[in-house]
């Protein structure tokens, strides 16, 4: 059978995930930001990265509150539409898709020092990033672009557009319109003190020994005695909305806790200056509200800036009040991922103080002393191979390849997860409930049930931080197997859903991790499953499965050539 190549094609979408569903739904606030009434979703290198959009806007406290109905009709499927070649030399989305109001900082006071200051490494040896232009180009709008959206893919600050282009209203843009963009005027570099090793960005073994509440409780701060009811009517206290950021992005909580204090200090200060409960990060964003979307949106930025560093993408920062300082090539990755999201957030003086020596890196070494005493090189070995896992239904029944690789969670983890449907009653389509089983692929015990999520840990230790671990993600609540069962593989996980997040339609969700970071689908330490070996096709949720000669391609719906039998 010819498969077909939609790489380039529009795709009608079935079980869409959390990401991509969520950029279709902000397309009002793409036009207020400069977008165009039509967005489409960009195609581009393998590190592609959007906000994560597990949730929708609200409108009153309740972080995980939903108070927009899913309007999707039963049958129909998005539609994505595939983003034309753009002139620049780096295809990259807007930097984020939410409006950030900066806020005036106070630095944090911490009244209680923990450890002693250490001194940080110098800068390494530089590396090649993308050359900044010298010369004035013109760039063609395209359908989805916005100007902040051009702007950063031409390294130039919204401004400097507006200004060459006589433009008075940056939401007043067309297709087919053509713009003068102007040389970089990106003059200063930003600076260069390493601020974390690369190791601290994750929640890896490092990590294990670290009793958030415990440390949460040394402080008399906000912090301490803050609670939130979620989605599922439960209430979380502050440690644990801490830890379930964590857990949930596979983000080191030592550099949480210390993001939280530097911008807000809620950990040490029971009154900190300009208080907001609803706003800690001070995002003045409609669906950003609450401390666990907050700390969610800045573990996934930092994320994200580290994998625009690792991809040699950019070479400027820009910054909350539009200005452009370059990125200094001497910097790694851990730090490139914390400056751009700190980028987000600040105007230069402030950008520039929260950057040095004064700035995170001394809220850090106050409350937990050295970064660099937790470096770990060695998270992921260079020949590591997946273990031998099975396909996570029963023999015999017939289920769909529905999602090549694509974000294992919110758009810094790379390309980590596929999906797969499960047969429909009737042909039926959105979210059903389905009966057909969801099975353990293999030996393990579950380390994290609930919020419409299984993960499993294969070493024995109980600890989804070190080792494997497999994330399965929309599975029902009913008969979702409990957290600490020891399964054996093949054994019940649970049945598909589109509990957790947001999904378009039953289905499953697995993403891998080793010792906490997440692993692409694809590449040198590809996702096997039954044999079937996953490969990328280059765009998100594209791809294939491979065994012995027969390929089976990913696609958004149910067809013969995306059906698998295991």
């Amino acid at each position: 059978m010819q498969l077909l190549n939609r790489a380039t094609a529009h795709k009608q979408l079935f079980g869409m995930e959390i990401a991509t569903y969520f950029l279709m739904r902000i397309r009002s606030v793409y036009h207020a930001c400069g977008g165009l009434k039509k967005a489409s979703l960009g195609v581009f290198f393998t590190l592609a990265v959007f906000l994560s959009a597990c949730y929708r806007p609200i409108h009153q406290y309740n972080p995980w509150q939903v108070s927009e109905t899913n309007t999707q009709a039963e049958g129909e499927f998005h539609t994505l539409v595939a983003t034309p070649t753009l002139s620049s030399d780096v295809s990259l989305p807007a930097r984020t898709s939410i409006a950030i109001t900066p806020t005036a900082w106070v630095a944090p006071k911490i009244t209680s020092t923990l450890a002693a200051m250490a001194p940080t490494p110098t800068p390494r040896a530089a590396i090649e990033l993308p050359p900044l232009r010298t010369t004035e180009t013109i760039y063609t709008v395209q359908s989805g672009d916005s100007l902040a959206n051009i702007a950063l893919r031409h390294q130039v600050s919204v401004n400097q557009l507006l200004e060459a282009n006589d433009v008075k209203d940056p939401n007043l843009i067309s297709v087919g319109q053509v713009l003068k963009i102007p040389p970089s005027s990106a003059n200063e570099m930003a600076g260069n003190l390493i601020l974390v090793p690369d190791s601290e960005l994750v929640y890896g073994p490092d990590v294990k020994d670290f009793d958030i509440e415990s440390f949460i409780a040394q402080f008399n701060g906000v912090l301490k005695g803050y609670k939130q009811v979620d989605d599922e009517n439960y209430e979380l206290t502050g440690p644990e909305v801490v830890r379930r950021v964590a857990e949930e992005n596979s983000f080191n909580p030592r550099l949480l806790l210390a993001l939280l204090e530097f911008k807000s200090g809620w950990l040490t200060q029971e009154s900190p200056s300009g208080f907001d409960e609803i706003d800690p990060l001070g995002l003045r964003a409609i669906d950003r509200k609450g401390l666990y979307k907050q700390l969610s949106w800045i573990a996934n930025e930092v994320m994200r800036g580290s994998a625009f560093w690792k991809a040699r993408a950019l070479s400027v920062w820009t910054l909350a009040d539009g200005s452009v300082m370059r990125i200094d090539p001497q910097l790694n990755a851990g730090t490139a991922g914390l400056q751009y999201a700190l980028s987000l957030l600040f105007d230069k003086e402030q950008f520039k103080q929260a950057i040095g020596k004064e700035g995170l890196l001394k809220v850090y070494q106050t409350l937990f002393g050295d970064p660099f005493a937790f470096t770990n090189d060695h998270l992921v070995p260079a020949d590591l191979k997946q273990p031998e896992w099975m396909l996570p239904f029963e023999t015999g029944d017939e289920w769909f390849y529905t999602g090549g690789p694509h974000w294992g969670w919110g758009s810094g983890s790379l390309w980590a997860a596929i999906d797969f449907a499960p047969p429909s009653p009737d042909d039926e389509y959105g979210c059903f409930e389905s009966r057909a089983p969801v099975l353990a692929v293999a030996d393990g015990r579950v380390v994290r049930s609930g919020f419409g999520s299984v993960v499993l840990d294969f070493d024995g230790d109980g600890l989804e931080s070190t080792g494997w671990s497999l994330l399965y993600m929309h599975i029902a609540t009913q008969d979702r197997a409990a957290l600490g069962v020891e399964v054996k593989q093949g054994d019940l996980i649970g049945y598909a859903s589109c509990e957790g997040g947001i999904s378009t339609g039953t289905h499953i969700h697995l993403a891998r991790k080793y010792n906490g970071v997440w692993i692409p689908a694809y590449g040198d330490s590809p996702f096997v499953l039954g044999g079937w070996v996953i490969s990328s096709a280059g765009s998100v949720y594209d791809g294939y499965m491979e065994r012995n000669g027969e390929t089976i391609e990913a696609y958004n719906g149910r067809a013969d050539f995306n059906t698998i039998r295991r």
